[in-house]
């Protein structure tokens, strides 16, 4: 019994070092997809001069107009907060899940719970970071003529200070963009897993893994997006009142599913599994599988939501 603390730390330690590393690659190939997203989602309209007209034109006119760095902007900020929310995530997951254990819930409303729990949790650590992050990506001169992240989060501070109209805006929505993803992900995945069966097959059943995953991830992006444009619109260039319209809720859906669905969340959850079974193999001769606490495919949650 007195070893369960210190295997517990070296799990969380473990995961969370897995964890952040396969949210780092996930960050830096899929980031371009991320200001896409932004860049449609505070667009003001057809009337406005500097619309996209699709998804091939803002990666034209980002370009062109921009250059191959500006696919790049903000991408620091995400890279930075990556290791402390990853900590944040596994850690309350965890706790939220054994304070569940006492409320008898079914196991697939217990992950749900949980995860919308470790959701909130992780909004408020992720949330100074996205303010920074989206204030760069909405800023449409050259990537060496911006500010860097830190001369932005000074700025920001100076003029409207810590809280909610300075580095903390728009956590209302950040809450709910990232309380709702992890509750349905987690919710749909865990439940749609133990329903279907555990391939033999290693190949296969790294294919019944991913189909989950990415199945997991759309259903989430389109439930969660209404709360993303908020938080875009709230901590970007403010809408005229009376433009958003209830279509406009769900604008950058497409990149959005592109970073989230087909992305690495799936193969980071494959590449968990494997590293935890290996380590399980070698100090037990077990792979763990089929334990109470799948922390392996915790770590399967996208580095940006």
């Amino acid at each position: 019994m007195a070893r369960q603390p210190a295997g517990f730390l070296q799990e969380a330690s473990h995961q969370i070092a897995a964890g952040g590393s396969a949210g780092l690659v996930e960050i830096c190939l899929m980031h371009p997809l991320d200001v896409v997203k932004t860049r449609f989602q505070i667009q003001r309209g057809k009337t406005d001069p500097t619309s996209y007209k699709s998804l091939g034109d803002c990666f034209r006119t980002i370009f062109q107009r921009e250059g191959l760095l500006g696919f790049y902007k903000g991408i620091l900020p995400p890279i930075l907060a990556e290791t402390p929310k990853r900590a944040v995530k596994f850690f309350t997951f965890e706790q939220y899940k054994k304070l569940l254990a006492y409320a008898s819930l079914p196991p697939g409303l217990a992950f749900a719970v949980a995860g919308l729990g470790s959701g909130l949790t992780e909004a408020v650590v992720v949330n100074p970071f996205e303010v920074v992050k989206v204030t760069l990506q909405t800023n449409r001169n050259a990537f060496t003529e911006q500010p860097s992240s830190f001369v932005q989060a000074q700025q920001i501070i100076k003029t409207n200070g810590l809280g909610l109209q300075g580095l903390n805006k728009g956590l209302t929505a950040t809450l709910g963009r990232h309380g709702v993803f992890n509750m349905v992900y987690f919710g749909f995945y865990f439940n749609v897993k133990n329903i279907l069966p555990v391939n033999k097959d290693p190949n296969l059943e790294f294919l019944r893994k991913f189909g989950i995953g990415l199945v997991s991830g759309t259903i989430a992006s389109i439930i969660n997006i209404p709360f993303d444009v908020a938080k875009s619109r709230i901590q970007g260039p403010q809408p005229v009142p009376g433009e958003i319209k209830f279509l406009a809720l769900y604008k950058g859906l497409v990149p959005k599913i592109m970073r989230l669905g087909p992305g690495l969340q799936s193969f980071t959850a494959r590449r968990h599994e494997d590293m935890n079974a290996n380590q399980c193999l070698e100090k037990t001769g077990s792979t763990g599988v089929g334990k109470d606490w799948p922390g392996t495919e915790h770590g399967s949650a996208p580095a940006d939501v």
